[in-house]
């Protein structure tokens, strides 16, 4: 079976104060538009979200293509699940930028109980998978990240770039092994992402 595992849109920015769960920008929108026609050539039998808001939009048109429902797993979540704001890494100051850089969770934030939670719910829907099944599960950049860690076996826990909308391939054999496949497959959305305007 495979797993897709797409990052969301690019959301707005949340105050501090406001929650980290904020809805999708415009150009957000105009991303994950382009999902169902990206994932056309897939065979998805079920889509699964993260519960904040910019992964359940992401996944909306998704579902409104294949008439499918999207489940929701509190195991997705992204590592600022609850917290007090949500910056966008376009505007993420000097130091939640080398933070990242070093391939870090915020300070606050327990490092092997989000691996664990993920894995947990990873496992999980592999798990009541058939062989033939394609997952698509809507997600977050660190959570994604902590897959590719667990698979990879990468030095640091932030590891790879994932752009909004990018989509990554596991694959899991009848043995249960998983591998990657593609990391951060942006084709679909590479003239819609904030790092690409200067082009």
């Amino acid at each position: 079976m495979q797993l897709l595992l797409v990052r969301h849109a690019l959301p707005l920015r949340s105050e501090p104060g406001a929650g980290s769960d904020p809805d999708l920008s415009g150009d957000g929108i105009a991303q994950a538009a382009r999902l169902p026609a990206a994932l056309a050539r897939f065979r998805i039998t079920r889509l699964v979200s993260s519960p904040q808001r910019r992964a359940q939009q992401t996944a909306q048109p998704v579902a409104d293509a294949l008439g499918l429902g999207v489940d929701i797993d509190e195991r997705l979540a992204e590592y600022d699940y609850g917290l007090s704001h949500y910056t966008p890494i376009e505007q993420a100051s000097k130091e939640d930028l080398q933070r990242l850089i070093n391939g870090e969770l915020p300070g606050d934030v327990d490092p092997h109980a989000f691996q664990s939670r993920i894995w947990a719910g990873i496992e999980d829907i592999v798990a009541g998978s058939g062989h033939d099944d394609t997952i698509a599960l809507f997600s977050h950049g660190g959570v994604i990240n902590a897959v590719v860690h667990r698979v990879m076996k990468t030095e640091r826990l932030l590891s790879v770039q994932v752009d909004y909308a990018g989509v990554t391939r596991v694959l899991s054999s009848r043995s249960g092994r998983l591998s990657m496949a593609a990391i951060n497959s942006t084709e679909h959305v590479w003239d819609l992402l904030p790092r690409n305007a200067q082009w």
